[in-house]
């Protein structure tokens, strides 16, 4: 059976994401977050109702050293044999933060280094355990466009470089706007994604790279570390109207999560690296993104600098084509 290994498939849209993969595709997960307690029950539910198997593993990515830990885990249980070759990584997992600017332990901004750094760590550690055929799915947000209405809505996303937004705010400079950080660290995703598949490409390795959009998804918790008032309001039938009104990409935790799971494994996605797929009002479909994400030159920049914010090694990872 194929292995999914997925972060942030426990909550929110990852939930309905996981249940799909585990009942229609029958693929066993790896569930990586935070707290594997407060998995245990909803892996052990996917085991019960949908006969797969279900590990847990502790990853937080705005931790480097959390992340290296969960793969060091990942690999043993491949190696004892417990879990077949991975046939995809989801990277899902994400925050909104609101407030004064934060840092990780690494000393990098919060925002960005938990939706983007940690999740390339992640993904480069662990790509040849990736079987043939396999994908690697990046969930993002239409934010990142600053040409649509999604992309005005939390502040235009940044056109600093990676290292400049991961060490915003430092030494007196003022810091980036925690809504720029979270488009900017969308932005960053895509095209990394894009540029993984250029390089995979490349080495002719058949392992797709895709980009995916939920859209705005109410009921998904999403907006917990906003104010409270914000985060109620988002949740409201009003809120959402307006929102469709006004030309903000919309849909349900249920559709998307299950859009997610397709991009990820379904077969009517195998000849898709490459592209960047959103869901909006029902229809899940490929669109493009921005303009910026198709800048080459910056691409090679994000990446070059990318390699060296996480700090990985030569011999760890045969991306650096």
């Amino acid at each position: 059976m194929s292995t999914i290994l997925i972060t942030g498939g426990h909550s929110g849209l990852g939930v309905y994401c996981s249940k799909l993969l585990a009942s229609k595709y029958q693929c066993n997960l790896i569930l990586a977050g935070r707290n594997p307690d407060k998995m245990q029950s909803f892996a052990q539910e996917l085991e019960k109702d949908h006969n797969v198997k279900v590990h847990l593993i502790k990853v937080d990515t705005s931790s480097f050293a959390s992340v290296r830990a969960g793969v060091t885990e990942c690999k043993k249980m491949l190696d004892r044999g417990e879990i077949d070759a991975l046939s995809g990584i989801i990277c899902n997992a994400g925050v909104r933060l609101n407030g004064e600017v934060t840092y990780t332990q690494d000393g990098y901004e919060t925002t960005y280094a938990t939706n983007y750094l940690g999740h390339v760590l992640l993904v480069e550690l662990l790509m040849d355990r990736i079987a043939k055929k396999g994908r690697i799915v990046f969930t993002s947000s239409g934010t990142h466009d600053p040409d649509t209405a999604d992309g005005k809505m939390m502040g235009v996303a940044d056109t600093a470089t990676a290292v400049e937004l991961a060490n915003t705010g430092k030494n007196g400079a003022k810091p980036i706007s925690l809504g720029k950080m979270y488009s900017t660290s969308k932005l960053d995703m895509i095209q990394y994604i894009y540029e993984l598949d250029r390089k995979l490409k490349k080495a002719n390795i058949p392992i797709a790279a895709i980009a995916f959009d939920p859209g705005a998804t109410p009921g998904t918790g999403f907006l917990r570390n906003m104010p409270k008032l914000v985060a109620w309001l988002a949740e409201t039938s009003f809120m959402r109207w307006v929102m469709k009104r006004n030309g903000i990409t919309t849909s349900s935790a249920d559709f998307s999560g299950e859009s997610l799971a397709k991009v990820a494994v379904d077969s009517a996605f195998d000849n898709r690296s490459g592209k960047y797929f959103q869901t909006n009002n029902g229809q899940l479909n490929e669109r493009p993104s921005s303009k910026l994400s198709y800048d080459k030159i910056r691409a090679a920049k994000l990446w070059e600098d990318t390699q060296k914010l996480i700090h990985i090694k030569s011999d760890e990872t045969f991306l650096n084509l």
